[in-house]
């Protein structure tokens, strides 16, 4: 669940979007009066609700498709629901998202028709039309959009938006491209404490969508050093990487087993994966940057630093026993009492 504050009177936002897996959306408004106002928006046929997590549409320019949403009202009282289209976007931590309801959509979002409203009996489901509109003159590739129901409750001054959404991956066909840029690299070295383990060097850098496609780039790094190589391969999941066309996002990683012998050479590639199915005929060109970090083996040095003292003190106090020793020695065959 995603807040959008706006600042039209004052009025807060709450959005509930299908992503990648199923959506059981409910939202309980924050209004007293309607507290128990719960629905759910879900993908559908015509006939109801299909299965679908989200609407995919791939169409050339001027072309137009139907699809559906099925608004179910969870509620014991009949509801209006207020239904919007609008552009898609990912928050800062990847989560899809929608501009709020007041904001002129100018992407995909403007392309989709839907009713105004849909009054919904308690317990009932209704099936809205979705009508996708491509432009004659649109633009090849990914066009991210969503539907929402919402209602409106006032509270003092403020007027509370809670809206539940399915999102709409709109694909204009038409030359597609993959593409990334690799910016902002900046690399730092954590020493183990340990002397006789690695450390880690830690690699922040943002990748730039510059294709049309929806990406999830795979990205890798590796370290070199003068005790070999050391790599690192991006585990999450490809929703945790998507990235939409003229966006970006900033990841860091961490290279574990990395030694700290001087100049620490690393490099950044990104594959820029289309997100969703296969497309063949895409190619996905890879891409590399490559930068240097300095690391000092201190702890190593302050081992080897402690040997060469405790070394020297071990010699250093062999050598004082063996003058002494030969000192009462020399006494002794003198006769000389010991101890004077």
């Amino acid at each position: 669940m995603l807040a959008v504050f706006q600042a039209a009177g004052v009025t807060v936002s709450v959005t509930v979007l299908a992503a990648t897996t199923a959506m059981v959306a409910m939202v309980v408004s924050a209004a007293p009066a309607a507290a128990d106002t719960t629905w759910s928006v879900v993908p559908a046929d015509a006939n109801g609700p299909d299965g679908r997590s989200v609407i995919d549409i791939e169409l050339p320019g001027g072309q137009q498709v139907t699809e559906h949403i099925a608004v179910i009202n969870r509620s014991t009282q009949p509801v209006d629901f207020a239904i919007d289209a609008g552009d898609g976007y990912l928050t800062a931590k990847g989560y899809f998202d929608m501009r709020p309801s007041d904001a002129t959509p100018t992407d995909g979002g403007a392309w989709i028709k839907v009713p105004d409203k849909v009054t919904i009996a308690a317990g009932a489901t209704a099936v809205v039309p979705v009508t996708v509109s491509i432009p004659p003159n649109a633009t090849p590739g990914d066009h991210p959009a969503g539907v929402t129901a919402s209602i409106d409750t006032i509270s003092g001054q403020v007027r509370v938006q809670n809206r539940v959404g399915v999102r709409l991956n709109i694909r204009v066909t038409g030359t597609l491209t993959a593409k990334v840029a690799v910016t902002g690299v900046s690399t730092d070295y954590t020493w183990s404490w340990n002397p006789f383990a690695p450390g880690t060097v830690e690699v922040t850098y943002t990748l730039a969508n510059t294709g049309n496609l929806r990406l999830a780039p795979d990205s890798r790094i590796l370290t070199s050093t003068l005790a070999g190589q050391t790599g690192w391969n991006d585990t999450s999941e490809a929703k945790a990487r998507e990235i939409m066309p003229g966006g970006s996002r900033t990841f860091t990683a961490h290279v574990t087993g990395t030694w700290p012998l001087g100049p620490i050479g690393t490099t950044i590639m990104a594959i820029p994966y289309p997100a969703g199915r296969h497309l063949p005929g895409i190619t996905a060109e890879r891409i590399a940057i490559d930068t240097t970090l300095w690391a000092i083996p201190w702890p190593q040095l302050a081992l080897l630093t402690l040997l060469i003292l405790a070394f020297l003190t071990v010699r250093l106090t062999s050598t004082r026993r063996r003058k002494r020793i030969e000192k009462l020695l020399l006494l002794n065959s003198r006769g000389t009492p010991l101890g004077t």
